[in-house]
């Protein structure tokens, strides 16, 4: 409903929101000009900054591998596949700002549903692309599009939708949380065949904690979260790979896993070892000289550490903190507004940077096994840059409506 408060002085109507405005309409009300709303500088500062941080460390960290024999490429090759991925993020985040919020709402089946259709197409002959054992690809020309990163959008406005259309039996086990434990179960055996556990590890905890913030029952939720948990461990002894890289974590410095599955995290530590305090300087690293694979994408945040040092890591990670912050924030402004469906939205997005990046740093500096995740804005990597700068998109849309909805005008 609106409360209308009126100054004997003044003449204008000064409408305060205490529930929903689409309700205007019903009162004689029709919202004024509320001229134009400021996007939300901060969140733009913070991205921006991140993205020139991940040019500079892509540059940095690639330009050895031009004279590898694993690749017959310029040293600038990398990088400018990674500067026209994030022009074509930037081109794709200003469509998807344009998009309402209720049309996302509408359409949360319909693209889940594409989602599941892209995982599925990944293994037709002539249309998936194969990697180092791995289907996960569908080649594009420009890029190869990795499917999981369409995945983790859809499942987070799946969920938000979800959670919005059951809000009265999120108490419930049968109607609450036993759908989205089937789709999930579903995703799951699509996206395990690949196989990519990390990517499905994102889904669930996207999924997992919007119906958590959805209002679910907190001792059926952490029965299901030690269900889960137990089926994460499972999948780990099943495969008698991912068994071993598990074991080659817990000591690196063993003489056979740090020549083997522990290869990756010994020298990402020698990486953060060398770095100290302020790092050996840009460009200097020694780990990216075909010592540490891959250095460019998973385990980019070593050659920060070894370059720029701890407080290069530690700008990054604050600047990753205050946008998960920010997007939690934006996404209570929401449900405080009853954009239930947004608020859920912002706040997944939030999860989302904030999991993946407790991922990745976890896995370079040695506290988690050793899964391939991007680090957010930073590693080289053109579907998930595309991926994760399209939900920022989507956060600064919710912040629009949010400002819309304060001042007085309609979304």
């Amino acid at each position: 409903m609106l409360i209308r408060r009126r100054k004997k002085e003044d003449a204008d109507d000064i409408v305060t929101r205490v529930g929903d405005y689409n309700n205007a309409a019903a009162l004689n009300y029709e919202p004024r000009d509320i001229g134009p709303v400021p996007p939300d500088y901060g969140v733009l500062f913070v991205v921006f900054s991140l993205m020139l941080l991940g040019c500079l460390m892509v540059f940095s960290a690639s330009i050895s591998l031009g004279d590898s024999p694993k690749y017959h490429i310029s040293e600038h090759y990398f990088f400018i596949r990674h500067v026209i991925s994030l022009v074509v993020a930037l081109f794709g985040a200003y469509i998807v700002w344009h998009i309402p919020m209720k049309a996302w709402k509408k359409m949360a089946f319909p693209f889940f549903l594409f989602g599941l259709f892209l995982l599925g197409a990944v293994f037709i002959p002539g249309i998936g692309k194969s990697t180092n054992g791995a289907c996960r690809w569908i080649p594009l020309g420009l890029f190869n599009l990795q499917v999981t990163e369409v995945m983790k959008i859809a499942v987070l406005i799946y969920a938000a939708d979800f959670t919005v259309r059951k809000q009265n039996y999120m108490h419930s086990v049968k109607k609450g949380l036993l759908p989205m434990l089937l789709v999930m179960g579903l995703v799951g055996f699509l996206v395990l065949k690949e196989p990519d556990l990390g990517a499905y590890v994102m889904m669930l905890a996207i999924s997992m904690g919007i119906l958590f913030l959805g209002g679910i029952n907190l001792t059926v939720f952490i029965m299901v979260l030690v269900g889960v948990l137990g089926l994460l461990v499972f999948m780990i002894f099943a495969a008698s790979w991912r068994a071993a890289r598990f074991f080659a974590y817990l000591d690196p410095w063993e003489i056979s896993n740090a020549q083997g599955k522990a290869y990756q995290l010994s020298h990402s530590l020698i990486a953060f070892g060398r770095g100290e305090s302020w790092g050996v300087g840009l460009g200097d690293a020694i780990e990216k000289q075909h010592y540490l694979p891959e250095a460019h994408t998973d385990f980019i945040l070593a050659i920060v550490g070894e370059e720029l040092g701890f407080a290069g890591v530690m700008l990054i990670l604050v600047l990753l903190f205050w946008l998960v912050k920010r997007a939690i924030e934006i996404g209570r402004t929401a449900i405080h507004l009853e954009h239930i469906f947004s608020g859920l939205v912002a706040e997944g997005i939030g999860i989302w940077i904030g999991v993946q990046t407790f991922i990745n740093v976890g896995v370079a500096s040695g506290l988690l096994p050793t899964k391939g995740l991007t680090l957010p804005f930073i590693s080289f990597g053109g579907s998930a840059i595309m991926a994760v700068t399209a939900a920022v998109a989507i956060l600064l849309r919710v912040d629009y409506e949010n400002k819309v909805t304060m001042k007085g005008g309609k979304v």
